[in-house]
């Protein structure tokens, strides 16, 4: 098998040479793949910034290749093993379940911040078996699996390197292994964070608690974190710790959806010749559409970006009352964003196993039906390493011009959720979808108010953030109609997906019903 080889412009050779110093000095010679004792034990930050399509992505692969082939051992959300003195690790992290599994449909293995900031809890004699499968140890011998089931383990992981898989393989469910989690008490040494625009400064200040040599790869067009007075983490590290990629390659394939988006950098431009440009680009390329209405069809896997609170609630009511779901219920196949977890302090090891799981705020979920218990729902949590889930949960559905939200059901306790037929732009942040559809009347109302973030106009920064989270296509919305659907809502693909069932009521069960 041939790889094609990767050529650098010349401000990515740039960034690559100034971290591959920043990663001797940690005791990493990418040059000779070499691992040797760092030089001096300072901790490092530095950001490598730049627009849309302008390499991060790649330069962050090729890191990891690199680091990889000089014998770093990388952690991520599959499994992790025992570290050695000897070696040196490194984990790849992203701020949301989405951008993580972006970056995994790249090659690159990479887990959200929240998981690495616990460690799992491994059943010691199935651990026995990741460390073989990982090439730590000897071949196990386990009362109650037969070598055939490890042999079964051992080629499923030769073609997939995967030790949850290898251990379906064998016959093994994902609870049997994973035992439990714990606040992660041990640093790791090297850590790469993806969409570090979203970061805050309190998450900062964590990931430099664990990782001795960070690495910031962010978007400053984007929009700051909530709080955060316009500013990313990146902007506070001194001018010569922070790598720019000016270049935009994908440019180079003639992507309208990624011209629209740098065609915001043009100060003078305002929102009526944006527009034209949208329509201008959708008579020419079939990637960017001129929509006359939502097409609600797509908002079950793909919610329609708003910027404003009340257009997002009507858009939910208008999407269930067109499905025809159920005032008291939800209906299969409804889209669910996680508010985050409403659980005492007594409960605090169901919320790491919850938040291990993929349930963090902001996580897109799939309602697959009623658990086996009063106010639990079985879940798909889009974009998670292990996306199928049983929790109790808390739904709420705000309705127009009503303070309080419709609750169609809720346990006592547990994950708490919103509708997600439409979200904020802000929340849609660090995902992707194949097609977005933007809710343009909102960013005409942001144009007209006249207001400001970090000095640029801030429709242009939501417009911005609602055109790169298209992948493939971009469908630009610009009256307030809502199509019917062509067909009912579906789960059938998702549960395809075989289950691995996380129940929040274990050890007390009382206390959930």
């Amino acid at each position: 098998m041939t790889s094609t080889a990767i050529t650098f412009s010349d401000d990515q050779a740039n960034a690559y040479d100034s971290i591959a110093e920043m990663l001797r000095l940690a005791g990493i010679d990418l040059d000779d793949s070499l691992l040797l004792p760092p030089k001096g034990t300072a901790s490092s930050v530095m950001g490598v910034t730049g627009k849309a399509g302008s390499g991060k992505t790649l330069l962050l692969a090729e890191l990891y290749k690199a680091l990889e082939g000089a014998g770093v051992d990388v952690v991520s959300g599959d499994y992790e093993s025992k570290k050695r003195k000897d070696k040196r690790t490194l984990a790849i992290l992203a701020p949301t379940n989405k951008a993580a599994s972006v970056l995994r449909l790249r090659g690159v293995p990479a887990t959200t911040i929240h998981r690495i900031l616990y460690t799992p809890v491994y059943d010691p004699e199935y651990e026995r078996i990741a460390e073989w499968l990982a090439g730590n140890g000897e071949r196990p011998e386990i009362e109650g699996l037969t070598d055939l089931a490890l042999d079964r383990a051992a080629a499923f992981y030769a073609g997939n390197k995967s030790i949850p898989g290898a251990l379906a393989a064998a016959g093994l469910r994902g609870s049997d292994f994973i035992t439990g989690w714990k606040r992660r008490e041990e640093p790791l040494d090297i850590g790469f964070i993806d969409e570090s625009s979203m970061l805050d400064d309190k998450q900062f200040e964590d990931l430099k608690e664990i990782f001795p040599t960070l690495l910031l790869f962010g978007d400053p067009a984007q929009l700051a974190p909530v709080k955060q007075s316009g500013t990313m983490v990146f902007d506070k590290l001194p001018d010569t710790r922070i790598l720019n990629l000016n270049r935009v390659h994908r440019q180079t394939a003639d992507n309208p959806i990624l011209d629209l988006a740098h065609a915001l950098a043009d100060p003078s431009l305002e929102f009526h010749q944006f527009e034209k440009m949208v329509e201008d680009a959708a008579q020419k390329d079939e990637r960017v559409v001129w929509g006359q209405r939502v097409e609600v069809d797509l908002m079950a896997r793909s919610p329609v970006l708003v910027w404003r609170n009340a257009t997002r609630i009507r858009l939910i009511n208008a999407f269930r009352n067109v499905y025809g779901a159920p005032e008291d219920a939800l209906a299969e196949g409804e889209p669910l964003i996680c508010d985050g977890i409403e659980l005492p302090m007594k409960h605090r090891k169901k919320r790491l196993d919850l938040e291990a799981r993929g349930l963090i705020k902001g996580a897109q979920v799939v309602y697959l039906g009623e658990g086996r218990k009063p106010g639990f729902s079985r879940l798909h949590v889009m974009g998670a390493e292990d996306p199928q889930v049983s929790a109790a949960s808390i739904v709420k559905i705000e309705k127009p011009d009503e303070e309080e939200p419709f609750i169609p059901f809720a346990a006592r306790m547990g994950a708490t959720f919103l509708h997600g037929a439409a979200v904020t732009i802000h929340k849609a942040q660090g995902s992707q979808w194949d097609t977005v559809q933007v809710f343009a009347p909102d960013l005409f109302v942001a144009a007209r108010m006249g207001r400001m973030e970090a000095g640029q106009p801030l429709w242009k920064r939501l417009a911005y953030v609602a055109i790169t989270r298209a992948q493939n296509r971009l469908i630009w919305v610009v009256r307030n109609r809502l199509s019917k659907p062509t067909e009912p809502l579906r789960v059938d693909d998702l549960r395809s997906v075989a289950p691995a069932p996380l129940t929040l009521a274990q050890e007390e069960p009382e206390e959930f019903l």
